[in-house]
């Protein structure tokens, strides 16, 4: 059938990965460093992955092509949610993106092996952490605290791991480096998932607002009702609000 679905231009490619993170239905996969169309079925046409594209390697073309298949995509879904469950993510971009969940020793006077390597263990329990890679589902997301933390926070911060990475999901960004906003992908999954809480981390800097403003408006458009707090951060390391 003629219809409109996606074209990858091959050199202005980089292989950045991020339109494979951005297409919900996984009908792009990264092969030799290249962003490839691997099921034309699972494409619907809506170009979720254009807007994410830094170099413009995506455009729209009508031509013959498979039917969208929404029940194969919803199928693959499932799969893909079961196994994040699982620790065993599906990679869709980078290799490293692929979602690991940490199991992390509780503290413990007569346990010193948390102290053997540092004496400052890391609290961060999931792997991505940076927004736009994370998942939108996921058992690990239930009845999660989320930390939605602006990245220089935590080199600004420096008990960041302990006062506020500890026992949340961790989801970071920087609104002035990223391309696009961080509204639409919060909002899918705080509202397709039981979230208990929201702690947002922002530093004192302006360009800080739209980190803090996608988080809240994605609470607001989710029609949830949870606990939820911005904490800001000084240039010099302090917590002033």
């Amino acid at each position: 059938m003629i219809r409109k679905i996606i074209n990858i231009d091959e050199e202005k490619c980089t292989g950045c990965g991020i339109c494979a993170g951005a297409c919900h239905e996984g009908a792009i996969e990264m092969i030799d460093g290249k962003a490839k169309l691997v099921r034309e079925n699972f494409c619907d046409g809506f170009g979720d992955c254009l807007p994410s594209c830094p170099t413009g390697a995506i455009t729209f073309e009508e031509r013959e092509a498979a039917e969208y298949d929404e029940a194969a995509v919803n199928k693959a879904k499932e799969l893909k949610n079961y196994q994040n469950g699982s620790h065993e993510g599906l990679v869709s971009g980078c290799p490293g993106s692929k979602f690991m969940k940490f199991e992390k020793k509780e503290d413990s006077k007569n346990d010193i092996s948390l102290d053997r390597f540092a004496s400052h263990p890391s609290r961060l329990e999931q792997w991505p952490c940076q927004i736009k890679l994370l998942p939108t589902t996921g058992d690990f997301y239930n009845n999660a605290k989320l930390l939605i933390a602006a990245d220089c926070t935590a080199y600004a911060y420096a008990n960041m791991h302990e006062d506020f990475m500890k026992g949340k999901v961790t989801m970071i960004g920087c609104p002035k480096l990223d391309e696009g906003d961080y509204t639409e992908k919060l909002t899918e999954i705080i509202s397709n998932n039981d979230i208990a809480s929201v702690t947002i981390v922002r530093m004192e800097v302006p360009c800080c607002g739209g980190l803090q403003k996608a988080a809240q408006n994605a609470i607001k458009n989710s029609g949830k009702f949870f606990p939820w707090h911005v904490v800001t951060i000084s240039r010099n390391g302090e917590i002033i609000e």
